[in-house]
This record gives C-alpha cells, sequence and structure tokens, in this order.
C-alpha cells in the first residue's frame, strides 16, 4: 500500500514584475492511496495544474509551507528525478518537444532510471510494441523524435504510454482529456484503466470536464477553488458539477474567505 499525502501545502510564483510572490496555493490537504481514483475539478485559475507540478518539482513553483510525503518519505527533499524513481509520475497537460531524442530511447533511458536496470532488449521491444497497440500508436513513432511535429493526441497518448511502461505508484493526469477527440479520449482512458487495474496505482485525475469520468471512473471528487479543495464527496459530485457547475461551491467558499 502506497499513500501520497498532502497537508497544508501552500505554493507560490515568482510575480512576473518581481514585485512580490504571488500565492497560488492556500493549504491544500488531500490523500491518495494505491488502488484509488482522485479526481480534482475546478474552474481555469483555480491553482489545480499548480498542484500536479508542485508534487512533481517543477522549480518555477515554491513549497513555503507545508509538507508531501510518499510513504512517509519527504517528497519536497526530493530532487525531480527521485521523486520518479521513488514512484511519483506527471502527465502534462502541454508536453513538451524534445528534439533529437527518439521515443524509443527516451523511453528505455526512463525505464532503465525508473527500474534501476535496464530491460532486456528482447522482452522490452516485445513490451512497448504491446503497449503501443493497446493504445494505437504508429510503430514508426519510436524513432521519431520525442513529440515533436505530434499532435496534440499523439502527445497524450505518448504520456499515457510511458504511464504504462514505467509503472509508477501514483500518477498525477494533468488535464489529459483536453485537446483529445471522442476516439482518442477512449483509448487513453482505457490505458490509464489498465494501469490502475495492473499496478493497482493511485490516479489523481485533474480536470475541468466530467467527460473523461465516463470512461474513468473516480471513488473520490474534490472541488478546488482559489488555491484549497472547498468540497469532496464521490462520483455523485461531479454528476452536480455536470448539472450545476462550480457556482454554488466557489459563492460558498468567497463567503466564508
Amino acid at each position: 500500500m502506497t499513500t501520497l499525502e498532502i497537508k497544508d501545502l501552500h505554493v507560490s510564483v515568482k510575480d512576473p514584475s518581481g514585485a512580490a510572490d504571488i500565492e497560488i496555493l492556500k493549504g491544500v490537504n488531500l490523500t491518495v492511496r494505491s488502488g484509488e481514483t482522485h479526481a480534482v475539478m475546478g474552474p481555469n485559475g483555480s491553482g489545480k495544474s499548480t498542484l500536479s507540478y508542485a508534487i512533481a518539482g517543477h522549480p518555477k513553483y515554491t513549497v513555503t509551507s507545508g509538507s508531501i510525503t510518499l510513504d512517509g518519505d519527504d517528497v519536497l527533499a526530493m530532487s525531480v528525478d527521485e521523486r520518479a524513481r521513488a514512484g511519483l509520475f506527471l502527465a502534462m497537460q502541454y508536453p513538451i518537444e524534445v528534439p533529437g531524442v527518439s521515443m524509443s530511447n527516451f523511453l528505455r533511458t526512463a525505464a532503465t532510471a525508473v527500474r534501476g536496470e535496464a530491460p532486456k532488449l528482447r522482452h522490452w521491444v516485445k513490451e512497448v510494441k504491446s503497449a503501443m497497440s493497446d493504445l494505437d500508436i504508429d510503430p514508426a513513432f519510436s524513432e521519431r523524435s520525442v513529440n515533436e511535429g505530434f499532435s496534440g493526441g499523439e502527445k497524450k497518448r505518448h504520456e499515457i504510454l510511458q504511464l504504462g511502461l514505467l509503472k509508477p505508484k501514483i500518477a498525477i493526469l494533468d488535464e489529459t482529456d483536453s485537446g483529445l477527440d471522442v476516439d482518442a479520449l477512449r483509448i487513453v482512458s482505457e490505458g490509464v484503466n489498465r494501469y490502475a487495474e495492473t499496478e493497482h496505482g493511485g490516479l489523481l485525475l485533474i480536470t475541468h470536464y466530467t467527460r473523461i469520468l465516463r470512461y474513468i471512473r473516480p471513488a473520490f471528487v474534490h472541488v478546488f477553488f482559489d488555491g484549497r479543495i472547498v468540497q469532496s464527496g464521490g462520483p455523485e459530485l461531479a454528476d452536480e458539477l455536470e448539472e450545476h457547475g462550480y457556482e454554488r461551491f466557489t459563492q460558498a467558499a468567497s463567503a466564508g474567505s
């Protein structure tokens, strides 16, 4: 059993003018365990992506107080690569291009770092081929540079390809559904569900919309507003958000602040 625990997390970013830091997260409390799927939903600018980047260790974001632990170990004391080796994974909303590095080299290097040894080549080739087939990825993509010239949907499929091959303990998916058509959404969701079932991994799914939740059914739904979680519940909470939007929760949070 793996546990990611976030306690009273406060995170700031530098003001572009340099005048002062801007506080984005204002006391986030959240626990994600193996086998659990949590959906974090909220309006634009509420801080959802900041939470994902803070967990992953993006240098732009400064944790000013609070804690993040993975099985009791201090995540904030780890470098970005140490967090990955410890079992944390982030699928980014906007995956970056890495010219000159082939997908095949990137994936095998990442797997070697996470597993502690290079996977045996014959087994690895079969493993990658099977994973690519499951996600309807053309095998020719393995020799292309990472994400270079890929469509939005292709980039998202390759993020889930990494998820399936690296087998993290806890996966954070930052708006993986954005920019996907219906077919790509289904394929990506099936890949996420495969990971959750085979690895019993914990999922933190960050999204604006409920459409992906028709394919990936969360046990827990959290409403995020103004840098904190303002309401938590079961899957019925997502249904309420689909029907009525965020207004009830944002008004209540604003009135209480």
